[in-house]
This record gives structure tokens, sequence and C-alpha cells, in this order.
């Protein structure tokens, strides 16, 4: 394959990726505390999710991609509306 595209604007190392299930997006989760998401096609960031005091473990969109569930090392897990970037739940 051929990379597509650098997605760099994290402040911090990033820990995990994950795509929606329609390859639309990309969900990333980094040491700076933030989850952001990316279009695929563009390489355009779309959102910043912010809320978690600490880094963020993994990232996972649902399985509709409706929403987006992050894990942080600061002990919560929190569920975001994709369309809006609203945080919806912490955990």
């Amino acid at each position: 394959g051929q990379q597509t595209a650098v997605l760099n604007n994290h402040d911090g190392p990033v820990s995990s990726a994950a795509f929606s299930s329609d390859g639309k997006m990309v969900a990333t989760a980094s040491f700076d505390g933030t989850a952001r998401m990316w279009c695929t096609e563009s390489g355009v960031q779309v959102r910043i999710l912010r809320g978690h005091t600490d880094w963020i473990n993994s990232v996972e969109f649902s399985a509709d991609s409706a929403r987006l569930l992050t894990a942080s090392h600061d002990g919560t897990a929190r569920v975001w509306d994709v369309a809006s970037g609203n945080e919806l739940l912490c955990l």
C-alpha cells in the first residue's frame, strides 16, 4: 500500500487509532490527553475531543460509527457523539 496521509497534530505520541465502520473517518488517541477525528479522504482533522486529564490508552468507534469510546490513564472511559464531538457519558 501507499501512504495517503500523515495525521500529525497531536502534541504527544499516538497511543491508539481506529477506523470508522465505513472507513471515512479515523480516530486517534494520544499521550497529550486528546482524541482527534480525521477525514480519511483529505487527512483533515475534523474534531478534537478534550476532557481526559491524562493520556488516552485507546479509542474505538461503535458498530454504527455514531459514537466513539475513549479510555484513559486518568481512570475514566468517555463516550462521545461523532457528529457533534460532544461528550455523552463519563464512566
